[in-house]
């Protein structure tokens, strides 16, 4: 067998195949007589077929079975000797096969280039000050009381803003049947309501009905009254005022185990600390994986990045359906959301090949007992057993990606403690 390895970039390869006519005539002769087993002629007896005549009668199909089986093994062969790993399944293209002939084909791939990670002692990583100031405290028991204000009735006074009103409600709009809502609760003020919807409201008293049209924008949200007028029949069922409570001892052990407003204040102040202290670990890390990806010189493989680009796609789309929102419908250009994905999957992919690199060169590798805790926690995180994670993971093969993925982190632990940390 001739091949020819081109070198059209740092990353880009082009394989130029011959495989032997002999090869070829002997794999055409051996798939031939499989077809002339199970070949079904008039005129001729099942397994009795001429050769010639099977060899004719299904010409097209002999020549595409045998090139789908020699290009990859030709293809697996030439890379294996040349200690070549190409990050994607090559692309087969100008295929010649012929009978008589040598089978002639061009595979193209991308590879990672063999590089120098750099000296991990030179890397100068920034880690921001995890300091709380006391106004972060306050917001945040401020937060709470927010969250733990509720709802009166309120009676003797008419609709006021920032109240919420229980309401019956009929809404006419041309070209479309009325649309009816009985017991509904609208809080006058909030951005969903239509312009100019709460001013006429506000005034109306416990008992009261109310005609009114409303002029909706050309630019509104919801398409189909986009520029419409609509008629609008409100029928005030109830009000009510949110009430929120005072930042006292009784607000702090009314929300758990707190003897006090001081150890509310207190609890308040180290979760703060904890996440200040996460975030600036997350600083540090990023900081590393910055510059890891800046010592990658070459062109990072397409493929890979087409990879990044849709896992991070994917994860977008899961989090919409968790949220309720059918991506289908949420009114997003995919493809300009993939194209603002290619810059920083590109950074991504790059910091990964480093950690790779490193993980390799420094032989760090991942005990099975790490990774049956990644299992571990991936099933009490998703209520289900380790046995039924591990087999889909088998089954997707998904095993190899988590084992990476944990060899990477230990590349992260392993160049941070060689690394300059800088307090900022």
């Amino acid at each position: 067998m001739k091949t020819e390895f081109v070198d059209v970039s740092d990353t880009r390869k082009q394989l130029v195949v011959e495989i032997p006519s002999t090869v070829v005539d002997a794999e055409i002769d051996r798939v031939a007589k499989d077809y002339g087993k199970a070949a079904r002629i008039p005129g001729f007896r099942p397994g009795k077929v001429p050769s010639k005549v099977v060899r004719q009668r299904f010409r097209d199909q002999i020549l595409h079975d045998v090139a789908h089986d020699l290009i990859p093994r030709a293809v697996d062969d030439a890379l294996r000797t040349r200690g070549v790993e190409p990050v994607d399944t090559p692309d087969i293209k100008d295929v010649l096969v012929e009978e008589g002939q040598p089978l002639k084909f061009t595979a193209n791939f991308e590879t990672v280039p063999a590089f120098d990670p750099g000296d991990y002692a030179s890397l100068k990583l920034r880690r921001p000050k995890a300091a709380v100031e006391e106004s972060a405290v306050e917001q945040a028991l401020e937060r709470l009381r927010q969250r733990a204000a509720r709802h009166e009735p309120v009676e003797g006074r008419p609709v006021e803003a920032g109240d919420t009103v229980d309401v019956d409600l009929v809404r006419e709009t041309p070209g479309a049947p009325a649309d009816r809502h009985d017991g509904v609760s609208i809080e006058i003020g909030a951005t969903s309501n239509p312009p100019g919807f709460d001013d006429q409201l506000i005034g109306m008293t416990i008992g009261e009905e109310k005609h009114f049209p409303l002029a909706y924008p050309d630019d509104y949200s919801i398409t189909e009254l986009q520029g419409k007028t609509a008629n609008y029949v409100v029928m005030l069922k109830g009000i009510k005022k949110r009430v929120v409570p005072d930042l006292d001892d009784e607000f702090a052990r009314d929300l758990g185990e707190f003897e006090d407003l001081g150890a509310l204040r207190t609890r308040v102040q180290q979760d703060l600390t904890g996440e200040a202290e996460r975030g600036a670990e997350r600083e540090v890390r990023n900081d590393l994986l910055r510059q890891l990806a800046a010592r990658v010189t070459f062109d990072v493989p397409e493929a890979l990045i087409d990879r990044e680009v849709e896992r991070r796609t994917e994860e977008f789309v899961r989090r919409l359906i968790e949220q309720g929102i059918d991506p289908r419908q949420a009114n997003i250009d995919w493809q300009s959301f993939r194209d603002n994905q290619r810059d920083p999957s590109r950074e991504t992919v790059a910091s990964a090949l480093v950690l790779d690199e490193v993980a390799r060169r420094e032989q760090v590798a991942v005990e099975s007992g790490e990774l049956d805790a990644e299992i571990e926690k991936y099933a009490v995180a998703t209520g289900r057993s380790s046995q039924a994670v591990r087999a889909r993971l088998e089954k997707e093969g998904g095993i190899s990606r988590l084992y990476m993925g944990l060899r990477r982190e230990k590349a992260v632990d392993f160049l941070r403690a060689r690394a300059t940390i800088v307090e900022e």
